[in-house]
Parts: structure tokens; C-alpha cells; sequence
């Protein structure tokens, strides 16, 4: 009889977000698997891709936190991000898996109750883990020097499996949108209007070159944001700066293909999706030394040393310039970011599940 795990992929509540496109290629990973395990995915229906595999559903419903959803027929259970508000308990003879995506809350400037209550949450879903995986070396060495915050289980397995990536084949990408800046050289920049993705910092370099920047974001309300739109009307940039909400995949990756260069000078990355994805579509990559970055990026991607607007545009006219005078560095960009694909992430965690459950 086949073993049988459950993997929480709730976030697909948001299916914009970065968490809810790991889910996703983690389901299309496991459903190209010649797997020994019979999956059931907790999540909402309607989000949850198509399969070729006979995979089972348990569609998620608001009062389910209340009420929770029997898991005694689960040999495994796989909470996808630490800060899930499910499947906290588990059977003694359950196996559990929990995916760390960052620790942020720690060293993002979070009040004291933020902190408290991000810690309590992180505690509930890894107190019972047999397995905590980290999305990057940089968790990993962050939870552990972080440790002495959780109880843990005495043997828990403490591992890195990378964020995997489904990167289309298609090349003929559209956008719908009339956008003036599309025949411009324009750089490009994804996430959140939030403080730690430090975009303000690009507004502040567009100053000292010509360039049109595009913010691929979220429709959310931000006191960041309203600070952002400031800025930008301080300096006069309001031609030059295009924000861009609810945006397709489809149309992210046509701005991906078509954007100058792409820079991300967050100050907290569990990993970072948006540059591996730009690495794959050949582009320049311009980011900060902080976090996973560095990691991710390795020696193919340009960095700011410091966030001094002159500084950063001699950095992005340098980069570029380098960029032009080698010609095999769009294809080692490419191939770069294939080493994130969403195939090798789903053989890793099944491997991890068959170790568990050995």
C-alpha cells in the first residue's frame, strides 16, 4: 500500500504571490514524478493546476482554522512556508515536513509584537518537524544561529532544497497593455511595495541616467507605497516611472523579455524568484549583497555595494557595458537558471519523503 502525504499548499489563496508559484511547481514537479506515494493537496480548488496524476483535493474553507481538517489517514505531512496557520498537531507516528522560506521578521526593523507573534507561529509549524527544509544555505545559516529562539525536535533534519521554477518555452509573450515605455529602454523590478525590497532606492539612481523604470506589484496599500508615489512625484519622475498591478504571467514574462536589465536591491531575500526568472530570459542582473542574494546570483549577476544613487547608476552603466562586450553571457545566464528548475526541487523533497518514511 502506497504511503500517503499531504501537503498544505493554502497559499495558493494568493496566486500572484511567489510562495503560491513554488506550490505550483512543486505540484507540477511531483505530477511528472514516477512516485511510489499517493499526494493529497489541502488548498483552494479552483488554484490548484490540473494534473495528469490521480492527485486528491481537500479544497480550503475560512473556517477550517477553527475547525481543522482530519489528518489521521496521512502518513506525512508537508506544511509549504513556516508561517501556516494549519496542521499545527500531528499523529506520533506521522512524519512532518516544514518549508522555511526566511526568517525576515527578524532583521526587517518588526515591532517587538510582530516579532513575538511571528516567532510563536514559526515555533508551532517546526516544533514537531522531522524535517525543516530551508529555500537557501543563507535560512539555513540564519535558522540555526536563530535556534535557540524554537524547540525543536532532538533529530530533526535541518536541509536546503532550492525554490524550483517553471520556465516556459513559449517565446511569442504579449501584454495587452498600451504602454509607451515599451519601445524605451526601460529597467525592470518585481514585489511588493514594502520597505525591505528597498525599490525607492532605484527612483533616487533614475536621476543620473535616462532610463523608464516598470514596478511589477501587487494592487495592496502600503504606508511604503504612499511613500513611494511621493517620491516619485518629488522627483518628477511620473513619465518615467510605470507601476503595474495584477499582471499575468504571461505578461511578466513578455516585460522580463523585453526589459533593458533587471534590478533587485532588496535588504531580505529568502531567495528571489524575479532574478533567477530574468537570468533565464538572458538579462542582466543587478542586486544587493544582502541575505540569499549573493547565493542566488552567484558571479553572473552585477552588485550595489551601497545604495548611493550615483554609485548604483556607475554600477548599472558598468554592468551593462560588461554585459555587451561578452557575448556568451546571455546563454550562461540561461543556463544558470535552469539549475532552479521546479523538476529538481520536486525529486529532492520526494527523496526527503522516502528517507522519512523508510
Amino acid at each position: 500500500m502506497k504511503n500517503k502525504i499531504l501537503i498544505d499548499v493554502e497559499r495558493l489563496k494568493y496566486p500572484k504571490s511567489g510562495i503560491a508559484n513554488v506550490c505550483i511547481s512543486l505540484i507540477k514537479g511531483l505530477d511528472e514524478l514516477k512516485f511510489d506515494f499517493q499526494f493529497t493537496f489541502y488548498g483552494p480548488a479552483k488554484n490548484i493546476p490540473k494534473t495528469k496524476s490521480d492527485f486528491k483535493i481537500i479544497n480550503w474553507k475560512f473556517w477550517q482554522k477553527r475547525f481543522p481538517v482530519k489528518t489521521s489517514g496521512f502518513d506525512l505531512i508537508h506544511t509549504t512556508h513556516q508561517l501556516s496557520e494549519y496542521f499545527h498537531n500531528k499523529k506520533s507516528r506521522q512524519k512532518k515536513v516544514v518549508t522555511l522560506h526566511d526568517l525576515n521578521f527578524l532583521h526587517d526593523k518588526s515591532s517587538a509584537k510582530k516579532v513575538k507573534k511571528f516567532t510563536n507561529l514559526v515555533q508551532k509549524n517546526v516544533g514537531n518537524a522531522d524535517a525543516i527544509v530551508c529555500i537557501s544555505e543563507f535560512v539555513k545559516e540564519d535558522f540555526i544561529k536563530n535556534r535557540e529562539l524554537f524547540k525543536l525536535k532532538e533529530n530533526v533534519v535541518i536541509d536546503v532544497i532550492y525554490n524550483g521554477l517553471i520556465f516556459s518555452e513559449n517565446e511569442n509573450f504579449s501584454s495587452g497593455r498600451m504602454c509607451d515605455f515599451q519601445n524605451k529602454k526601460f529597467i525592470l523590478t518585481i514585489g511588493v511595495l514594502y520597505p525591505k525590497k528597498n525599490q525607492h532606492v532605484l527612483l533616487e539612481m533614475m536621476n543620473h541616467n535616462d532610463r523608464d523604470l516598470v514596478l511589477i506589484t501587487s494592487a495592496a496599500k502600503s504606508d511604503y507605497k504612499g511613500l513611494f508615489l511621493a517620491k516619485i512625484k518629488e522627483l518628477r519622475l511620473e513619465k518615467r516611472v510605470h507601476i503595474l498591478e495584477n499582471v499575468s504571467n504571461e505578461e511578466k514574462f513578455f516585460f522580463l523579455k523585453n526589459c533593458e536589465a533587471y534590478c533587485h536591491p532588496s535588504l531580505a531575500e529568502g531567495f528571489g524568484i524575479p532574478p533567477v526568472e530574468a537570468m533565464y530570459f538572458g538579462k542582466p542582473v543587478f542586486l544587493s549583497r544582502f541575505t540569499s542574494l549573493p547565493e542566488i546570483g552567484g558571479n553572473l549577476a552585477f552588485y550595489f555595494d551601497n545604495f548611493d544613487a550615483e554609485k548604483m547608476n556607475e554600477v548599472y552603466l558598468k554592468g551593462l557595458e560588461d554585459f555587451k562586450n561578452d557575448s556568451e553571457m546571455p546563454k550562461k545566464l540561461h543556463q544558470h537558471a535552469l539549475k532552479f528548475s521546479y523538476k529538481s526541487m520536486a525529486e529532492s523533497y520526494e527523496n526527503l519523503y522516502k528517507k522519512l518514511l523508510s
